[in-house]
């Protein structure tokens, strides 16, 4: 049985997103997974509550941050990972293939030479099977694409962080229609992550209470996906997934922040530069998507 490690879940309603802190039980050492920035989008305004309440729960149980990871770009929410950085340290993480996802969008924002796309405003680039240490905690890396290319794994202990890849049972899997996502390339991931022992707590990104359920969940375990997922049980092939996945993606409609939230988390959170007038600006392509 792999060692236990320590999570505790923040969530953000308006974002329907979790993000954690995992500790080593036995030192002071953490890891931030999935933070969030508040973001006020008709306004055009940001706010640091909810990382703050992550600082606050640092803070008070005397805690030292080593990493502050992502498990991908996500789309539906800013990353607090350098407001976060600035004020508790640690290392920013995200996979190897964000390479991918920054020049892909590198060239719907038409960012221009100035925007990176070396995957270089990141501290580190995990690879599959890559590992990381959080005190006497191992943790592992497991590419696990479809959703996005550079989707991550995070395997610390007895508990895996899957990102946007599963959702609870009830709901499914994670869409596959943005650029650069492929749905037998998820239903491949997914095994990945189904292939690891049944007792496995799997912790999730989002959730947006099924049908039927009143309360917010977060937590799910390999055993209980492997059972129920609605989308991905066992007996489930490839073809019937990529059937049911490709014809719900047909209907889904775009996330209302993806456009801002791309832009801030293909830089590792950071807002694009400043122009000429000392004013930062998110752009809206019209019509391209």
């Amino acid at each position: 049985m792999s060692e236990h490690s320590s999570v505790t879940a923040f969530f953000h309603e308006s974002s329907n997103t979790f993000s954690y802190v995992v500790r080593d039980p036995a030192s002071s050492a953490c890891a931030i997974l999935d933070s969030v920035l508040d973001f006020d989008y008709a306004a055009g305004r940001t706010a640091a509550g909810s990382a703050d309440a992550i600082i606050a729960f640092i803070q008070r149980e005397a805690l030292e941050v080593e990493w502050i990871l992502e498990t991908h770009v996500h789309a539906d929410h800013l990353s607090a990972a350098p407001y976060l950085q600035q004020r508790l340290g640690g290392k920013i993480g995200i996979g190897a293939r964000i390479t991918e996802v920054q020049e892909t969008f590198g060239k719907v924002f038409n960012a221009g030479t100035r925007f990176a796309r070396d995957g270089s405003q990141f501290d580190r680039l995990f690879e599959d099977g890559d590992t990381l240490r959080i005190g006497g905690l191992v943790g592992k890396v497991l590419h696990t694409p479809g959703h996005t290319p550079a989707c991550l794994t995070y395997v610390v202990g007895d508990a895996a962080f899957v990102g946007d890849t599963l959702f609870m049972p009830d709901y499914g899997t994670a869409r596959c229609d943005f650029p650069g996502g492929d749905a037998r390339t998820l239903y491949r991931s997914i095994q990945k992550v189904l292939a690891l022992p049944d007792e496995t707590r799997l912790f999730l990104c989002h959730d947006y209470k099924a049908p039927g359920r009143d309360d917010y969940c977060h937590q799910t375990s390999v055993a209980e996906q492997r059972a129920a997922n609605i989308h991905v049980h066992d007996g489930i092939d490839e073809e019937s997934f990529v059937h049911l996945r490709t014809e719900r993606d047909a209907r889904l409609d775009m996330p209302r922040l993806i456009l801002p939230a791309v832009q801030v988390n293909m830089r590792a959170g950071q807002l694009p530069p400043s122009e000429d007038n000392g004013q930062i600006y998110l752009k809206v392509p019209i019509n391209l998507f």
